[in-house]
Order: C-alpha cells, then sequence, then structure tokens
C-alpha cells in the first residue's frame, strides 16, 4: 500500500510539472499587453522581373526563361525560382481603457518580430508533407513594429527547394496542379519579452503554368 502511495505521488507530481511546462508560453504570451494584428497577406510569384503581390499565389513549378545570358527563344532555360510573401501588420493596445479615456502605448510596446513559420493544408484533408503538400520551415526576418505605424515583413512563401521536391517536382510533367491554404505564422516579442504572434492565411496553387 505504502508503495502504490509513492507511486501516485511520483505520478501526480510529474502530471503538475508537464501542465506548468505546458502552460507557460501561453501564459507568458497572455500577458502581453498588445497584440500584433495582420492587416493583409499577399504573395508574390517568381519570375526574371518582380511580380505583383496579390491576395492569392499562382505558384509555377517550372519557368522557361528566354531572355537573359545564354537564355534566348530557340535556347530557352528551364528555371526554378522561389515565390515571396509580404505581410502587413500592426500592434494594438489589449486593454482599451474606459468610456472616455485614451490609453496611449509607450515604447515597452514595441514588438521585434523575428521568426516565420510557413505551413501548407488542403480542404480535402489530405495533407501530408511531402506527398500532398510541400514541408512547413521556418525562416528568419527581424523587423520592430511601432505602436501607431504599420510594417511589412517579407518572407520566402514557396522555397525553391520545395519546388525540387515531392509533391511539387511531379508537377513539372503530369499536367496536375495542387491547391493549397498556406498559413503564415510570425512571432516576435515586446520590449519586456512577452511573446506575441499572429497567423494569416493565403490561397496558393501549384501548377507547371504557361511561360
Amino acid at each position: 500500500m505504502k508503495t502504490m502511495q509513492i507511486v501516485s505521488r511520483a505520478v501526480t507530481a510529474a502530471v503538475l510539472v508537464a501542465a506548468t511546462a505546458s502552460c507557460g508560453s501561453v501564459v507568458r504570451d497572455s500577458r502581453a499587453p498588445v497584440m500584433l494584428v495582420m492587416d493583409s497577406l499577399a504573395g508574390i510569384r517568381g519570375a526574371v522581373a518582380a511580380g505583383t503581390a496579390s491576395a492569392s499565389l499562382t505558384s509555377d513549378v517550372l519557368t522557361i526563361v528566354t531572355s537573359g545570358g545564354t537564355c534566348s527563344p530557340t535556347a530557352p532555360c528551364p528555371t526554378v525560382f522561389s515565390d515571396a510573401g509580404t505581410a502587413t501588420v500592426h500592434v494594438v493596445l489589449k486593454d482599451i481603457g474606459l468610456p472616455g479615456t485614451t490609453i496611449a502605448p509607450s515604447t515597452n510596446n514595441q514588438v521585434t518580430i523575428t521568426r516565420i513559420r510557413v505551413s501548407y493544408r488542403r480542404t480535402d484533408g489530405r495533407n501530408q508533407e511531402g506527398v500532398d503538400i510541400p514541408f512547413g520551415f521556418d525562416t528568419a526576418s527581424t523587423i520592430t513594429v511601432i505602436p501607431g505605424a504599420n510594417a511589412s515583413v517579407s518572407f520566402p512563401l514557396v522555397r525553391i527547394q520545395a519546388k525540387e521536391e515531392a509533391p511539387l517536382a511531379a508537377l513539372i510533367t503530369s499536367g496536375q496542379f495542387i491547391s493549397a491554404i498556406a498559413d503564415v505564422t510570425l512571432y516576435g516579442q515586446d520590449v519586456v519579452g512577452n511573446a506575441v504572434s499572429v497567423t494569416g492565411s493565403i490561397a496558393v496553387n501549384f501548377g507547371n503554368f504557361g511561360d
């Protein structure tokens, strides 16, 4: 009986420790006095000349380049380009104050974004990375968002590596297309170290489109 009580206490202690560890980031994030708001998320199709930002992305897995260097209409160069993403964000105070009062943010409420996570999903539920969708990835980009002003963050939305791996590489010759949603999460912290993040989504259509 005594042995069972000791085991029970040990299990209870382990559960409490695990719960504390898992809640730590959530509690820290909830302490942040500001929130990041994503105003817009756009994709830019990779090409020889920079494309135009769009609310959805047409991602070409292979582009035929006919000018520049040794490339010409008679000797075209099959080329793979990465696709870029851009997000516009701002910060807002969680506490908006009592009616008739105004709370002004301070320099402590500046948020510095340092990490970006891009992952993909399909609406049909087929979401195995490397089979149905490209692998998700983390990347870095540093920018400070000042209260009262918008800030733009640029990052790769579709990497070159993804177009050279399954399942995108097969689209070069199969004539098929993959429609997916890219979820983009920006991670940062305010000046006093509170974690802040925001997620936005954009439609991405993969295929070997005409050039």
